[in-house]
């Protein structure tokens, strides 16, 4: 077991687990953030993406150990009151079917619109294209991310 001293969230919190433990399973297990989901476990599906600066990052996949004092942001994080442009757009527009990897899209597509605040579909599809959804919602998670493009740029941020 090793003392690891993590920033998820913006809070800097303390857990003793083995190193090379997946940080999905720190964050639901041991930090109670269950929005994170285990899908594939071997990174092949997306659900259990979170940012680790700024960069989608599947956390079944990444050892704890390799983590340090990088920024982890998960779902929980996006933003405090759950009101980002993609959870907004995701609620008005009706995005998931059985919501299971919706977490994983919206942290993928909030990667993208931090760095094309305005993407084409192509665009879309390209930056969604390593994540899944049994239920085939494709089309309604890119009209999810239009609609959340429109909603940042009214308020001026993503």
């Amino acid at each position: 077991m090793s003392q690891y001293s993590l920033n998820i969230n913006g809070i800097t919190r303390q857990v003793e687990v083995p190193s090379e433990t997946p940080l999905l399973w720190v964050l639901r297990d041991n930090l109670d953030l269950p929005g994170t989901k285990f899908g594939c476990g071997v990174g092949n599906c997306g659900a259990c993406t979170v940012h680790i600066n700024g960069v989608p990052t599947r956390s079944c996949m990444t050892p704890v150990s390799t983590v340090g004092r990088k920024k982890v942001v998960t779902i929980e994080g996006l933003h405090p009151q759950g009101a980002h442009p993609l959870q907004t757009a995701w609620q008005e527009l009706d995005v998931p079917q059985c919501g299971y990897c919706q977490t994983g899209q919206i942290m993928t597509a909030a990667a993208l619109l931090q760095e094309n605040p305005n993407p084409t579909d192509a665009e879309i599809d390209d930056a969604m294209s390593g994540n899944l959804c049994r239920c085939a919602t494709y089309l309604r998670i890119r009209a999810g991310i239009h609609r959340a493009a429109e909603i940042a740029e009214k308020k001026g941020k993503v």
